[in-house]
């Protein structure tokens, strides 16, 4: 009987990202999968990023997660989506190889030192009266460990629905598995069922893309991760169709057909991933829903009708495609389908994602309710370095609300819970214009190093970067130009209005339709050469500075309750002046500090006040 520090169930997004944080933090991990050749495997679409989900990998990417290197290594597209817009919902979007993904990542986990990889099938979670002890496989084998990571996916108890036959099974044809379910239950955990699926896949070669509407990738300086970059020389083309009349009357004439709509499917689905038989229902005014055709990788001719997800028969599923221009005569290769599968309420979890009930028992990724690669992959490493600190006794890692788009992420799962597959989106976050994609590096880089998650050479290439942007912005200040003929010119091209008298080339850089390289060209007029390597991010600090600094007042102010820690075992029943509510809110959810109490549905301004006046009442009856 071998013992491990820290064992990780399931080889996801979220259990990749668990093992290598813990394994590079000197932790011995085991990597336990049903299947070593689905190690990472992307079920779904073959994309990663996009509004919320891009910062999220750049904000891995400080903290030393994988997944944004992999993305880097395999992307076939990346696209800059929400240019039109301001830079706080400003992202980053990569069309991936499916099977070149999963091998970049594979390699990963078999090179790293202390992380052993093995096949097996998980059939119990062992406690004892200190918390978890180990796992038990179908097997018979018992695996010791201080310490578990459960990265479940959509696998326990799933059910594969087409239409009116479903049976056992996870994504892609995968094994479903019903003992880790009935294990968590035993151990007094609630369970809900929720629901996802995927559209079908089709041969490319038989796609009619004349009357599709091209979309083609963007030439970016930067990709997801830390490292250089460089927008591949060759881009993958995307395409855009629409649905028809056609297809949305096959599916209003034949709804008694799709699993989801008959009363089969029991889960609740995605509400911003509505598979197509909920979107013709919930818009019944629309003529038309978009549809992507999406490259699954460099070998293949197989493609992604994104849009199409549904949970309709075979037949019927030929038909809806058939109805799709440019799909006319796709034959299809994968039917879509939808999938039922177990689920924890995530109000069970502490802001660690350790569990309430079982010390040492950590949970992450679409387990916990929420959806998407992206937050899989934020959910595990945070899951495997807070193993690492249960372990050895250290403080967690805890990414607050205004420190990462990680920490809305998180907060959001264990305060509020969720009634339907969580996913992220700029418009969750109070702060996001702070918590841009281009500043993760600024936001976090602190932390990661603290941790143990960035060498120093990083740490110390990252304030050399902040502080030249410092530099450069108080350089902008201290050059005036006067309404010269050369800068003038400069200003006419960009259609920004003459100067009448001198300013600053801070000054005029705050004005919308300047650019850094229109400064650039000001300057170069001069005499003056500037080669200046962030211009990006400099544009941001320049233009958006009143703003930013609003939102760094609203920071100081959040800061003031989430730094109000409550004790661990508080008797909320002891606290009288509370509204009954808020003590059963305050007793279920167990808040870290003031800050998540006043997030928790149901506690109200008084009942923060009150518990304040009693925390500081506590506090000073110790000092005495």
């Amino acid at each position: 009987m071998r013992r491990y520090d820290v064992i990780v169930i399931g080889a996801g997004h979220a259990g990749c990202e668990a093992a290598l944080s813990a394994a590079r933090l000197g932790a011995r991990v085991l990597l336990l999968t049903a299947n070593i050749d689905s190690v990472a495997l992307l079920p779904c679409n073959p994309s990663i990023g996009g509004p919320g989900k891009s910062q999220l990998v750049r904000e891995l990417a400080v903290l030393g997660g994988e997944m944004p290197k992999a993305v880097d290594q395999t992307c076939m597209q990346v696209r800059r989506l929400n240019t039109s817009k301001g830079p706080a919902v400003q992202s980053l979007r990569a069309q991936i190889d499916r099977k070149m993904y999963q091998r970049v990542m594979r390699k990963v986990l078999e090179h790293q030192e202390r992380l052993d990889l093995r096949e097996g099938v998980v059939s119990e979670i062992c406690v004892d009266d200190r918390g978890v002890a180990g796992v038990r496989l179908q097997s018979g084998r018992y695996w010791r460990a201080r310490a578990v990571v459960l990265t479940g996916g959509t696998y326990l108890n799933a059910m594969l629905h087409y239409g009116k036959v479903h049976f056992p099974g996870g994504p892609n044809g995968q094994r479903a598995f019903s003992d880790l379910s009935a294990s968590l239950s035993k151990m007094g955990f609630r369970l809900r069922r929720f629901k996802t699926g995927t559209p079908p896949r089709a041969d490319g070669r038989t796609i009619n893309y004349e009357g599709m509407i091209p979309q083609p990738g963007d030439s970016v300086e930067r990709g997801f991760s830390l490292e250089p970059f460089q927008s591949p020389t060759t881009q993958a083309m995307c395409y855009l169709t629409y649905t028809t009349e056609k297809t949305h009357q096959l599916v209003r004439d034949n709804q008694q057909e799709a699993a989801l709509l008959s009363g089969i499917i029991e889960g609740v689905g995605p509400r911003y991933c509505p598979s197509i038989e909920v979107r013709v229902f919930a818009f019944p005014d629309r003529s038309r829903h978009q549809v992507f055709i999406e490259p699954e990788g460099w070998d293949t001719h197989e493609v992604y009708l994104a849009g199409l997800s549904n949970s309709f028969p075979e037949h019927l599923q030929e038909l809806i495609v058939h109805s799709v221009p440019g799909l006319e005569k796709a034959k299809i290769t994968r039917l879509g389908y939808a999938i039922e599968y177990d689920c924890l309420y995530p109000d069970d979890l502490k802001t660690t994602l350790e569990t309430k009930r079982v010390p040492g028992l950590f949970t992450a990724g679409q387990i916990n309710g929420s959806s998407g690669y992206e937050e899989a992959a934020a959910q595990g490493l945070i899951a495997g370095v807070n193993a690492v600190s249960f372990i050895r006794g250290a403080p967690p890692l805890v990414i607050g609300r205004d420190e990462g788009y990680l920490g809305v992420l998180i907060d959001d799962l264990v305060t509020k819970g969720t009634e339907e597959p969580y996913r992220i989106m700029t418009s969750r976050a109070e702060y996001r214009l702070w918590l841009r994609e281009d500043n993760c590096d600024l936001r976090l880089a602190e932390k990661a190093h603290q941790y143990g998650l960035m060498s120093q050479v990083q740490y110390d290439a990252i304030r050399a970067k902040w502080d030249g942007i410092q530099k450069k912005t108080q350089t902008l200040r201290d050059i005036r130009v006067r309404p010269q003929p050369q800068v003038q010119q400069v200003l006419e091209g960009v259609g920004s209005a003459p100067l009448t008298q001198g300013e600053t080339l801070h000054q005029l850089l705050k004005r919308p339709e300047v650019k850094y390289e229109n400064i650039q060209d000001i300057m170069e007029s001069l005499g003056l050469q500037d080669d200046f390597a962030y211009p990006r991010e400099l544009e941001v600090v320049v233009k958006y500075a009143e703003y930013l600094e609003k939102e760094r007042r609203q920071v100081e102010r959040f800061r003031n309750l989430e730094e109000r820690i409550i004790p661990e075992g508080l008797d909320y029943e002891q606290v009288t002046a509370l509204s009954r509510e808020a003590t059963e809110k305050l007793s279920k959810v167990r808040p870290r500090s003031l800050g998540q109490a006043s997030r928790i549905s149901g506690v109200s301004v008084a009942d923060i006040t009150t518990l304040m006046i009693y925390l500081e009442k506590r506090k000073r009856e110790n000092e005495l």
